[in-house]
């Protein structure tokens, strides 16, 4: 199995602005945009590492999910939530020949921490030995930073701060800080079973 986003959070959607304004940079001063590049580069590492932490998309955008072989005969759990959309199931043979499957084989069936796709038949579409294939979904809370729940924004926000906090101190292999466990702990999937019935 491997997922790949398809799509950045695009720089408009970040907050900037209001993570500046948490910072509490350029008081007293003109804001001549000089940080920016800068802020960015911390909200997208924050995110990031909230994302992998909890296995959660926070901003909308595209993903492509390439599997070997289905978990299950009749549904395949995505390795993150939430999803709002499969875009597209594509089987691919060994060859590279792709067969683009009709929509009416399969549903999304949504969920909280383990959204699935699951065959409107019996079996979801057969992958051929030596094949691939390939689930293109939309996972996220929504397009907008506002879409976000306000604990994981502000999780963000205390995470990118540590590290604009200590962006001089290479290699010093800081845990992540509590505050922000304590706040992401919610949102983190429990996985029982080894994945077998979830």
């Amino acid at each position: 199995m491997m997922l790949s986003e398809m799509t950045p959070v695009p720089q408009a959607v970040l907050p900037v602005a209001e993570f500046k304004d948490h910072l509490r940079l350029g008081t007293g001063f003109a804001d001549d945009g000089s940080q920016d590049a800068l802020v960015e580069s911390y909200l997208r590492a924050a995110l990031a590492a909230v994302e992998g932490r909890i296995g959660k998309a926070l901003i909308s955008r595209d993903h492509l999910l390439e599997l070997n072989a289905w978990r299950w005969p009749d549904c395949q759990a995505f390795p993150v939530a939430p999803v709002s959309a499969v875009v597209s199931v594509t089987v691919r043979d060994r060859d590279g020949v792709a067969d683009l499957i009709d929509p009416s084989r399969y549903r999304l069936e949504r969920d909280a921490h383990r959204p699935k796709i699951v065959a409107n038949g019996a079996l979801l579409p057969g992958i051929p030995v030596g094949g691939v294939a390939e689930v293109v979904f939309t996972a996220g809370f929504g397009p907008a930073w506002s879409d976000v729940p306000v604990d994981l924004g502000q999780a963000a926000f205390l995470l990118a701060a540590q590290y604009h906090e200590n962006r001089h101190e290479a290699g010093t292999g800081q845990a992540m800080p509590f505050g922000v466990m304590a706040l992401i702990e919610r949102w983190r999937t429990v996985r029982v079973l080894g994945g077998g019935a979830a």
